[in-house]
């Protein structure tokens, strides 16, 4: 099942009809979260992707929210939704898994990247947003051989499947298409939080 609601006017998750380059401005983000390293990647509609720390992305991305403008749509590369078993333990999602492989969203970096996405979202909204802000998750954890990538390439890849989704079957997965089992529980990952904006679409790269 799914669970949870939107908790803000301005905020809510995004949905699979407006991945497209047309339905908004675009804001891109690569969380980390890193005392005093570039950790975070930042790609502004048709802009340069930059590496920035966390406090100037939260700084960044509140700014740009709080602009009027048509509706924003903001993709993060963290875990923006969360499962559960009908037991109340945590399990991973469809997306969190690729063969033998896995990415749970509360093992490891998971938990870093989520925590750190908590803190941008709540930055978000104590700046209160004058304009709608459409959220929708990016991942991109299963990395292909070669060189490592990039907080700044990450970004650029994420908005290559957005703007031409034509030319990734697969790569967008609704809310619907994530649970590994029918009886799974789908939770905003942020509810516990006390910010509940549903569960987005995830923007998938090497699925």
């Amino acid at each position: 099942m799914v669970g949870g609601a939107a908790d803000s006017e301005m905020m809510r998750a995004g949905c699979v009809t407006e991945v497209h380059r047309m339905s908004g401005e675009w804001v891109f983000v690569d969380v980390g979260f890193s005392c005093d390293k570039a950790s975070c990647g930042l790609l502004l509609g048709e802009g340069e992707p930059r590496a920035i720390t966390f406090g100037e992305l939260a700084h960044r991305v509140a700014e740009v929210t709080s602009r009027p403008g048509p509706p924003l749509n903001l993709l993060i590369e963290a875990p923006l939704s969360v499962a559960f078993t009908k037991d109340g333990n945590p399990t991973g999602r469809k997306v969190e898994r690729r063969a033998s492989e896995t990415r749970y969203w509360y093992v490891g970096l998971g938990c870093g990247v989520l925590v750190s996405a908590m803190y941008l979202l709540r930055r978000v909204v104590a700046g209160k947003p004058v304009r709608e802000v459409r959220l929708f998750e990016g991942f991109a954890s299963f990395k292909t051989k070669g060189p490592a990538s990039s907080h700044t390439q990450d970004v650029v890849r994420l908005r290559e499947i957005v703007w031409q989704p034509e030319d990734h079957p697969g790569a967008i997965v609704g809310p619907h298409e994530l649970l590994l089992d029918p009886d799974d529980v789908l939770l905003c990952a942020f509810k516990v939080a006390g910010m509940d904006f549903g569960i987005p679409p995830v923007v998938r790269v090497n699925g």
